[in-house]
């Protein structure tokens, strides 16, 4: 890198960080002249930035409110902290959406230097998600590479272990991921069965990129489908819950429709999730999941002396 492109970097860098600058405080900073600084600017806006100036000596610089920049400037710390970030809030659901998390996250693998880069995969290595109970524990590398399939957009040949452990090869397009509160999907069209299909992230143990691009059309609804999946499960015992809260967050908690061995482990599922609900269905459920409480609130009850 030229120190001139150095300079309209650290520039674009100091503009982004603070409403506005004056040409003394830029040139302090930058350890430049306040000519350089002007002809920086002036720069800058050839390039497309939209940065305004207020005339006289105690005019400044700014970048105009409510526009649209050219890509972001991130140093190498800021660079590695973004990630770092973007790694827990898809592993964790915290920002909403792990979808856009990934994404964002394969993005920014996409342009970092390879410095940075490194010093990230050293951090990786390191770096250890604690699951909810019972939650399959899955690499971020995996996730990084499901996510690449299905931003590339091309067919791959997935190696996948089915729940009793049978290893098969398939050729698959990619298209989603889907994160329930529990557990990742992987969202594909098996070729060879011309069908939409559900993977579970943690059975995947290889996914080889073909380098063919393919065009996928009319593709499903990937949260219902995941959805549907999991509802037609070989469950025991399945349940009907209703929850007060828009379908993207209910989804991240819990799927549509849940299952399990008997009524009373069930019950205990519900209670763990620490949030208001309504069983529809089946009878028992609700049953045992009053009995539950009453038998907590008694204990508590009793502890505190108010009965």
């Amino acid at each position: 890198m030229t120190a001139a492109s150095a300079r309209l970097l650290r520039l674009v860098a100091l503009l982004a960080a603070r409403p506005s600058w004056t040409c003394g405080e830029l040139a302090e900073r930058m350890a430049v002249t306040d000519r350089t600084v002007r002809r920086g600017i002036a720069k800058l806006r050839e390039l497309g930035y939209a940065v305004e100036s207020d005339p006289g000596p105690w005019g400044g610089y700014r970048l105009r409110p409510g526009t649209r920049t050219p890509p972001l400037v991130l140093d190498d710390e800021e660079a590695i902290a973004v990630a770092v970030r973007l790694r827990g809030a898809a592993l964790g659901g915290s920002l909403g959406g792990d979808q856009a998390a990934l994404s964002a996250l394969l993005k920014l693998g996409q342009v970092l230097p390879s410095r940075v880069a490194d010093r990230l995969a050293a951090m990786d290595s390191a770096l250890v998600h604690v699951p909810r109970a019972n939650e399959p524990q899955i690499a971020a590398d995996m996730l990084r590479e499901l996510a690449a399939a299905c931003h590339r957009g091309e067919r791959a040949r997935l190696a996948y272990r089915d729940r009793n452990g049978r290893a098969t090869v398939r050729e698959v397009d990619p298209y989603r991921l889907v994160h329930t509160g529990r557990r990742w999907y992987f969202v594909a069209r098996d070729v060879a069965r011309d069908q939409w299909r559900t993977f579970r992230a943690d059975r995947v143990d290889r996914l080889h990129p073909s380098g063919r691009p393919v065009e996928l059309t009319d593709p499903p609804d990937p949260a219902r489908l995941v959805s549907r999946s999991i509802a037609c499960g070989p469950y025991p015992l399945t349940m009907t819950v209703r929850l007060p809260l828009p379908l993207d967050e209910a989804l991240r908690l819990i799927p549509a429709t849940v299952g399990g061995p008997d009524a009373d482990g069930l019950a205990r599922c519900l209670i763990g999730l620490a949030t208001p609900l309504r069983v529809l269905s089946p009878g028992s459920v609700r049953q045992a999941l009053t009995r539950r409480a009453r038998e907590l609130l008694a204990g508590n009850a009793e502890k505190t002396g108010l009965e």
